[in-house]
């Protein structure tokens, strides 16, 4: 799929966490990731080399810039696609990377994580998708742990789509402010949409500090799904993990 096409689809569909190909794929039997490659033509990247999610280890010491955070309370949408609820994020909001803007357009969760930090896994992530005018990605991703309820999380999920198609408009603008940590500084690899067509490609910037969840809110997004909505880890081969 061509980045400008994937972008397209990024854009206009709330039904998808990335866009996706029209084959039916889920995260078990006959469905599930191991055989997402063969499910559609359009998922060969799924068998590729530099695939995500990774474990995060063997780290490489590297000046990275900070992330321009420039966000603002936008998400008006919350949806359940079947793989994942997601919040659809209005225009306005965006980080600098690389020296290039890339707008949010949307937030979504997996639990338990996809990736991992030094083999650790944590019970929810949060991916937060941009793209830039030419539809290059940008994924950060937030680590959360049970502790504390999150008081943003808590106001969103006050209207969880409970059923695969369910979506509301939010009563209150999600500020995805709320569920960054304060020290953010991150690790950074090469990767790719972590659901089909698993394109490649994609800038990853994985937060390292964590942020707090309540077993409570992650039990309720989980049942939502009605089962984990990970896809494990791939093989980092020839990839530099920097920190």
């Amino acid at each position: 799929m061509k980045k400008s096409i994937l972008f397209s689809c990024l854009l206009i569909s709330s039904a998808s966490a990335f866009a996706s190909t029209d084959a039916h794929w889920g995260y078990s039997g006959e469905h599930g990731p191991d055989h997402w490659a063969k499910l559609s033509p359009d998922n060969f990247s799924c068998s590729a080399s530099n695939q995500s999610p990774v474990n995060l280890t063997g780290f490489i010491e590297a000046d990275l810039t900070p992330i321009k955070f420039n966000y603002k309370a936008g998400g008006n949408e919350i949806v359940n696609n079947g793989h994942t609820v997601q919040i659809n994020y209005q225009s306005g909001s965006s980080i600098n990377i690389d020296g290039r803007e890339f707008d949010l357009l949307q937030v979504h969760f997996h639990a338990p994580s996809e990736n991992q930090i030094d083999g650790k896994s944590y019970p929810l992530e949060a991916h937060l998708v941009h793209a830039d005018k030419a539809g290059n990605l940008v994924v950060v991703a937030v680590m959360f742990e049970e502790k504390a309820e999150n008081a943003t999380l808590a106001d969103a999920w006050q209207q969880m789509p409970e059923h695969a198609g369910d979506k509301y408009s939010l009563n209150k603008p999600f500020n995805i402010d709320g569920i960054l940590p304060t020290n953010r500084d991150y690790y950074r690899f090469n990767g790719s949409l972590t659901t089909p067509p698993c394109s490649e490609g994609v800038r990853w910037l994985v937060l390292k500090e964590s942020v707090a969840v309540s077993a409570k809110q992650v039990k309720a997004f989980s049942s939502a799904l009605t089962g984990p909505n990970n896809r494990p880890v791939q093989a980092t081969n020839a990839r530099l993990i920097l920190k």
